[in-house]
């Protein structure tokens, strides 16, 4: 019997359930930072029949997924979607440890302080201390950018060998930026640099005139959680640049050491 449960597992996953699928995907499009959608919007951007999207919305909108607006025809994400982010959240310890970690930081250095993912080709945030300037970057919390682009990304990629990473990444690299690295022997060169220093850098690569430092956090092997400080790169230049590394390359010691503490071995 338990076998059989397996199997019947492992089927399901190698055959998506397409009213799931298709839930899903409304899920995803309504965490666009665009805005709210209606039927007919999500009709045309996903390729599903009115006909079948109408259940789907009403099916999400009774579990509170997802919530309509006071005309009953532009939808949004409603609670649960923020109850199960949180819950998300709570497990990568963005609120434990590592929030102490981001509250010291934000204190230290007075910019916007982040704690990313990688996903893949991406990085997501899932935590963050805003900079106590009022010239500074605007990512939301959940926001998705490419791991290229990005020195949390950049600090994570190097985590993986160069055969790992162009397996992973589609060449050529999208440009968000006339700076943006897009050629492989550029990041090659780049990840070599951050796997000798332990540290990572962009400046106006992920937006003009925007910077970052970051390091890896050694939550597990290979790391996919990274600290990253981003300001105006008017404001993080050279010297900046390596004290902050220095305070976020302590902050990754301490994670490292607390959970050798624990007993969890890297």
């Amino acid at each position: 019997m338990v076998t059989r449960v397996a199997a019947v597992a492992v089927g399901e996953a190698r055959h998506p359930v397409k009213s799931a699928g298709r839930a899903l995907d409304v899920l995803e499009a309504l965490a666009d930072p665009a805005g709210p959608r209606s039927l007919v919007e999500l009709s045309r951007s996903l390729g599903i029949p009115k006909s079948s999207l109408h259940g789907i919305l009403q099916t999400l909108l009774g579990r509170g997924w997802i919530a309509a607006d006071s005309t009953g025809t532009r939808f949004g994400l409603g609670l649960r979607s923020l109850q199960v982010g949180a819950a998300y959240l709570a497990g990568a310890d963005a609120g434990g440890s590592l929030g102490v970690l981001l509250d010291q930081l934000a204190a230290r250095f007075g910019e916007t302080v982040q704690l990313c993912r990688r996903d893949g080709d991406t990085v997501v945030v899932l935590a963050k201390r805003e900079s106590v300037h009022a010239l500074r970057p605007h990512v939301p919390l959940g926001a998705r950018l490419p791991a290229h682009a990005t020195a949390a990304g950049r600090a994570l990629l190097a985590q993986l060998r160069d055969d790992a990473v162009d397996r992973l990444l589609s060449w050529p690299l999208p440009a968000l930026t006339e700076r943006t690295t897009t050629r492989p022997e550029e990041l090659r060169a780049q990840l070599a640099a951050v796997r000798r220093r332990g540290w990572a850098v962009e400046e106006e690569e992920s937006g003009p005139g925007l910077a970052g430092v970051a390091v890896a956090i050694p939550l597990r092997d290979p790391a996919v959680d990274a600290l990253a400080v981003v300001a105006p790169v008017s404001r993080l230049g050279p010297a900046t640049q390596r004290r902050v590394a220095a305070a976020l390359r302590a902050a990754a010691a301490q994670v490292r050491a607390a959970r050798a503490l624990l007993g969890e071995d890297f």
